[in-house]
């Protein structure tokens, strides 16, 4: 087995009235939150396909269906933990993890180290460990007229044993 093994992620959800903004695990101060059958938190899901892809294992959807009830309104940090606990037993750790949030609004750059902090809680590692990037698309296509959110993530696995 190699020594380090890559993945990336990515996630889009619609931004709509009646929904807290959940990103990183973090409440984030908006009129309009994330659609979707969890907590649509899409830094979570991006960064849980990530370390589904860097394991081999497939996609977020593949073990947390929209279609399964048990799913509805679940928190990042509880899709996260069976992956990060599959992780541990295959013998992986997390070495750093790199995401890009992709917004039009709000405006993200204040709450940028709690978005760190929270993602790193959720990840169970040092907050040294994650880094989050910010852009807009500058008013092009549907991020751009402020419709939703995306987020890509790259994690990188470090065996250890």
């Amino acid at each position: 087995m190699s020594g380090f093994r890559v993945g990336q992620g990515f996630d889009v959800h619609r931004l709509v009235e009646g929904r807290p903004l959940i990103l990183a695990g973090v409440d984030v101060p908006h009129a309009r939150g994330l659609d979707g059958h969890s907590d649509a938190d899409v830094v979570a899901h991006a960064v849980a396909d990530a370390l589904l892809g860097a394991l081999g294992i497939g996609d977020l959807g593949r073990y947390f269906p929209s279609s399964e009830p048990e799913w509805k309104g679940a928190s990042g940090a509880v899709l996260l933990a069976p992956i990060l606990e599959r992780m541990r037993h295959a013998g992986w750790r997390i070495g750093n993890v790199d995401t890009t949030i992709v917004a039009q609004e709000p405006r993200l750059a204040a709450h940028v180290e709690r978005l760190c902090v929270g993602l790193a809680d959720q990840l169970k590692i040092e907050r040294a460990r994650v880094n989050i990037k910010l852009k807009s698309t500058d008013g092009l296509g549907s991020i751009g007229r402020a419709e939703g959110i995306a987020a890509q993530a790259v994690v990188l696995l470090e065996s250890s044993e």
